[in-house]
């Protein structure tokens, strides 16, 4: 099955992230191919002309690889107003196929960003690579990522084994135990779901801003308390001075009403110059 997206796109540029930056084993690069795990179907998903190609493939399939390739973002106004950035203009230039990927569960979105608090992404992958491989559902590549259900039912003593702090343990299993639909938070503002979601045990302003950024494409998310975008923020707009995270969020007015798109350009642009 073909799955359109739109040009100019560059699948090996924009899958990058999940052979430089670590992988759990939910989504696997493996000789150009990336390999997800999608209703209990491993999907390989190659590169083709004019998009992706998707076997085996479906309606419902497309509509969740799309979303892990970033088609809700809306590049190409994106790009458009990009290129008027003295910053942006010579990164999006650079990058011209570069469309984020995003995490297509919600649940799967969080469980990334708690254990991606205060560690590298590196580690962070490592760690929970071994809590997939206990709780999720091998396949001939990738693993299912572990659902809400097992981790509800699992016990929070098994975690530290895996390399989870107590806290994160408890954080993930309780995530996965409360009673808040988390669905239902696409319907919802931004400072709604910062709100609910701030309201759990674990999940802080930085994870939350990463959840509307990472799952649900706002346009707006920017996570001003993110190293890595204060780092970037810092080198393309401050001559790297270090900044705080109120000077961060301030300096994100420039890059309204792109604020989510920004982030991840500038972000590829430090890696891209580091």
């Amino acid at each position: 099955m073909h799955l359109r997206v739109p040009d100019p796109y560059d699948f090996a540029l924009s899958t990058a992230r999940f052979r430089d930056l670590g992988t759990d084993g939910a989504t696997v690069l493996s000789d150009g191919v990336l390999h997800r795990v999608v209703r209990g179907r491993e999907v390989r998903i190659e590169p083709a002309v004019g998009g992706v190609q998707l076997e085996p493939g479906s309606p419902a399939i497309a509509a969740e690889v799309g979303h892990l390739l970033g088609l809700p973002f809306d590049l190409e106004a994106f790009r458009a107003w990009a290129v008027q950035d003295e910053v942006l203009a010579p990164i999006v230039r650079a990058l011209p196929g570069l469309r984020p990927p995003l995490h297509p569960i919600p649940f799967e979105a969080l469980v990334v960003a708690v254990t991606t608090q205060q560690i590298s992404l590196l580690a962070a992958a490592a760690i929970r690579g071994r809590f997939v491989e206990r709780f999720g559902t091998r396949h001939e590549v990738a693993w299912e990522f572990p659902t809400r259900e097992r981790v509800a039912a699992s016990d929070p003593e098994e975690y530290p084994s895996l390399g989870f702090s107590r806290r994160k343990a408890e954080y993930v299993v309780g995530l996965a135990r409360s009673d808040l639909d988390l669905h239902a938070l696409g319907a919802l503002p931004d400072d709604e779901v910062v709100e609910t979601l701030t309201a759990l045990p674990g999940i802080g302003r930085w994870t939350a801003d990463w959840f509307l950024a990472r799952h649900l494409a706002r346009p707006e998310a920017w996570p001003a308390g993110d190293l890595g975008l204060r780092k970037a923020v810092s080198t393309f707009c401050a001559a790297g001075r270090p900044l705080t995270i109120d000077e961060v969020r301030a300096l994100g007015e420039r890059f309204t009403p792109f604020r989510n798109l920004s982030a991840h350009y500038l972000l590829a642009g430090a890696r891209m110059n580091a």
